[in-house]
């Protein structure tokens, strides 16, 4: 899995006050290589929150917490 970019992520949620958007992730993450696009960030944290990781919050648009 591509644990460079959900590290990068997991900073950007772990800063966070509350759940993010995906969009919101990619506008807060200092560098933007190889994570280019919100569908990306999804894509990462999709795979993520299947390992129990990180949870994902249904809705429109989805949002994004570490799950701690």
């Amino acid at each position: 899995m591509h644990t460079h970019e959900y590290e990068r992520i997991r900073g950007v949620l772990a800063d966070a006050e509350e759940p993010l958007t995906a969009r919101e992730i990619l506008a807060l993450l200092e560098e933007t290589e190889g994570i280019d696009s919100p569908h990306r960030v999804a894509t990462v944290l999709g795979r993520w929150a299947k390992r129990g990781e990180v949870d994902v919050i249904a809705g429109r648009p989805y949002r994004y917490e570490l799950n701690t």
